[in-house]
């Protein structure tokens, strides 16, 4: 199967999810988190071009490291490394690692820790500093940068139709999250289950946006709430997937009903905003008349689509907000070890498998605001977190992984355990700072907070 192959059929679409399917020992974790560069004097946002910019930035990591441009026309709009890494653009800026799949937690945050350093070195040299948070907490919509990427040039005008908060989602949301392998289509279905399920819970522990242009916002997770007026045809919590009969052809149907966003040809992105994949199926799509897609315009399609977890080769777990160093560890941490595990996948099944769809939606509408304390079936997610984080550690021990320090990957589950026991969030360490000795004053957050 190749990507350049026409598809003919359903039945390839459903293939190409499928060909994600491989054995335990070929699992691996691939992170990847996003983060806002701002000028260290001024404390505005880097634009694109310029002494200091993220053009310079991009160049300097190339130079200084060794990574090979992506370019786009004359544009270098991302890096890519010899291990499978790389360094791309979001739409305002937001400079993100997508990181090498790796084996095991340890190497993860060692790939963390030399990003983090190297972005550093270059950034001090060009007076550019990284903030890790869940939503840009000063700069305004029209002070933000755009980058001269075209697909984000279709995607802005299209946002301005389909939700009041999608332009915010695109040049002010800042995310980490984990991508993770599945042995078979079974092992899918269980995984996208809890993991759909528990995805407010993630939202909840790793809330770190209480901050809009320079004031308090009333949200834990301003990020996560910003996804619920953002699109409701590519976002939300896919309750068909607990449906029985759930399994990769149902995925593509839903797939298939998304509307599009653009086609790649020729090193352009065509706009095809609002039209049908299933019109492009028939070569009536009328970006593209009389051309049929092939598997790169469906790998393509799958990647505008934003559910809480993302079903491509493997699942992604959208859920968290940008945060702090420890955060970058925490995450994958989380969802490796309720996943990667069997009997810890067992354990988690069984807290979330009597949720229904409305608790469960319920749940995801509350995170936002309330975190920790928002409650389902008579409990606090609070509580609900301490179990998870003894099965998620259960299943890290399990896999008898040791690193620094002599211990297993659970040392990594350290901050949210430390969350969970003081029932207090990021957001609520800065709310607390905001309103005592910042006095007010969000700026304090790029000096206090920066990596």
């Amino acid at each position: 199967m190749k990507k350049t192959d026409i598809i003919t059929s359903k039945a390839q679409m459903v293939e190409f999810l499928a060909a994600g399917c491989k054995p335990k020992e070929r699992w691996r974790i691939g992170t990847e988190h996003e983060k806002f560069p701002f000028l260290t004097d001024s404390l505005k946002p880097v634009p694109y071009e310029g002494e200091r910019s993220i053009r310079a930035l991009l160049e300097g990591l190339k130079e200084r490291h060794g990574w090979a441009p992506i370019m786009e026309g004359e544009n270098i709009i991302g890096l890519v490394d010899d291990h499978g890494g790389s360094i791309t653009l979001e739409p305002g800026g937001q400079f993100e690692l997508s990181g090498a799949a790796v084996s095991d937690l340890h190497q993860t945050c060692e790939e963390v820790h030399d990003h983090l350093s190297h972005i550093r070195d270059i950034g001090d040299k060009l007076g550019i500093g990284f903030l890790g948070m869940g939503f840009s907490p000063a700069w305004t919509l029209e002070e933000t940068p755009i980058m001269p990427k075209g697909r984000y040039r279709i995607m802005r005008a299209y946002m301005a139709r389909t939700g009041r908060l999608g332009r915010d989602m695109m040049f002010r949301s800042a995310t980490v999250q984990v991508n993770l392998d599945f042995a078979s289509e079974a092992d899918m279905v269980r995984k996208m289950r809890v993991s759909l399920a528990l995805q407010p819970l993630a939202t909840a522990l790793f809330a770190n946006s209480p901050f809009t242009e320079g004031r308090a916002n009333g949200y834990q997770s301003f990020r996560s709430a910003i996804w619920l007026d953002t699109d409701p045809d590519r976002t939300g919590m896919l309750p068909f997937v607990f449906e029985e009969g759930f399994g990769f052809e149902r995925y593509v149907d839903y797939a298939l009903d998304v509307p599009m966003y653009f086609v790649y040809r020729n090193g352009q992105y065509l706009d095809a905003a609002g039209q049908s994949f299933r019109d492009f199926l028939a070569g009536r799509l009328p970006a593209l008349p009389g051309e049929l897609p092939t598997l790169l315009d469906w790998e393509n399609h799958l990647s505008t689509i934003f559910p809480e977890v993302r079903l491509k080769q493997f699942l992604e777990m959208r859920g968290a907000d940008g945060g702090p160093w420890k955060s970058l560890c925490a995450l994958p941490a989380f969802w490796t070890g309720l996943l990667y595990d069997s009997s810890s996948l067992d354990a988690a099944w069984d807290l979330v498998k009597d949720w229904s769809a409305e608790q469960r939606w319920q749940l995801r509408t509350d995170v936002p605001k309330l975190a920790l304390k928002a409650q389902t079936g008579g409990r606090t997610l609070r509580d609900v977190a301490r179990e998870c984080l003894k099965i998620a550690r259960a299943g890290l021990d399990g896999r008898g992984i040791i690193g620094c320090r002599q211990r297993s990957e659970s040392l990594f589950l350290d901050a949210l355990d430390e969350i969970v026991e003081f029932g207090e969030t990021q957001s609520d360490v800065l709310l607390g700072l905001y309103r005592g000795r910042w006095r007010g004053d969000v700026s304090h957050v790029f000096r206090d907070f920066a990596y």
